[in-house]
């Protein structure tokens, strides 16, 4: 067993380093991600190590990157794209959504789309406007489209590679405000297959549903509730699309109570899609109806006021008193 302490940052960069060194197709794109190592250092040191032709700094033009990634995968290559910040992507939606998402199905299977976007999402960290959005929802609505989020640095080391080894193209989306949490990544482990949840804390009262940077405050919700005798399972979903619907519907059925999570705007979002399944499903087993914890309804506001817009432990905890009081 081959232990290392590292941060969810770093075991970014130790599992582009190892799917670089897997396969010489492996190729990353992105706006200064080679010789600075990209804005938050995920890059760092790969394109000393692996060259400029590997590590490709390119224009300042997201449609261009995730564009020009089409043609490298139909040639046999497997692109890593970066783009910066979430709010960035939107430029480069229409080559997302029209050319990645459609390429396998239009060619009737035979061209495939082995692409990856490494996109920063979310917010804490006090930035200005387009830096903090959570835009998982419009993607996770494209048909032909993986996207997963890891919350902490052994899901982080070893989705990067899966995403990576994947024929499909997949948004792979980065919780920026947790890029310095520390935990113990054992790089010689088996991991779990990509797009499958994991029962993060076992319970038996109610079940936070919950993925990307809002696992760790559901972590803490879970750890108050216990506190007052209230015993939370918390489930990170890890993988938005597909949704791993077995094992949410089991922690479900079991604990007849749901509660999910996330910093994205509550209309439209990932909630409403799991609350909607979970009603069709276990109508009849549930408790309460499911509930759900988001951001609201607007733009996302200046930093001053971002700790106001983002679900914090009050908020997730006072939705799990309203489903067990009903």
């Amino acid at each position: 067993m081959a232990v290392e302490k590292l941060t969810l940052g770093k075991a970014l960069n130790a599992g582009l380093r190892r799917a670089m060194e897997a396969d010489p197709k492996v190729v990353l794109a992105g706006e200064d991600i080679g010789a600075l190592g990209g804005v938050f250092r995920i890059t760092e040191g790969l394109q000393k190590d692996f060259g400029e032709s590997r590590v490709i700094d390119s224009p300042l033009a997201e449609s261009g990157i995730l564009g020009t990634a089409v043609g490298m995968a139909m040639r046999g290559y497997r692109p890593v794209c970066e783009v910066q910040f979430d709010g960035f992507v939107f430029p480069a939606f229409d080559q997302i959504v029209t050319q990645w998402a459609k390429m396998h199905n239009r060619t009737l299977g035979a061209v495939k789309m082995p692409i990856v976007l490494r996109l920063p999402f979310g917010g804490g960290i006090g930035a200005v406007e387009h830096h903090s959005e959570s835009p998982e929802a419009y993607f996770a609505h494209t048909p032909g489209l993986k996207v997963v989020s890891p919350s902490n640095p052994v899901d982080a080391y070893w989705m990067i590679q899966q995403a990576i080894a994947s024929e499909d193209p997949v948004v792979f989306l980065e919780p920026k405000r947790r890029y310095h949490e520390k935990a113990e990544v054992d790089v010689e482990a088996s991991p779990r297959p990509l797009h499958e949840a994991v029962v993060a804390r076992p319970g038996k009262d109610l079940t936070l549903l919950a993925y990307g940077p809002m696992m760790k405050t559901c972590l803490q919700a879970a750890d108050a509730a216990a506190e007052e005798g209230v015993d939370i399972e918390v489930v990170d979903l890890r993988t938005l699309a597909p949704l791993d619907m077995p094992t949410i519907i089991e922690s479900v059925r079991r604990t007849t109570r749901a509660v999910v999570v996330h910093e994205a705007p509550l209309s439209g979002g990932l909630g409403g899609e799991i609350a909607a399944r979970l009603h069709e499903t276990l109508f009849y087993d549930m408790e309460a109806p499911v509930l759900r914890v988001g951001g609201y309804d607007l733009p996302y506001p200046p930093s001053r006021a971002e700790d106001e817009y983002l679900p914090d432990l009050d908020r997730v905890l006072d939705a799990v008193d309203r489903s067990l009081a009903h």
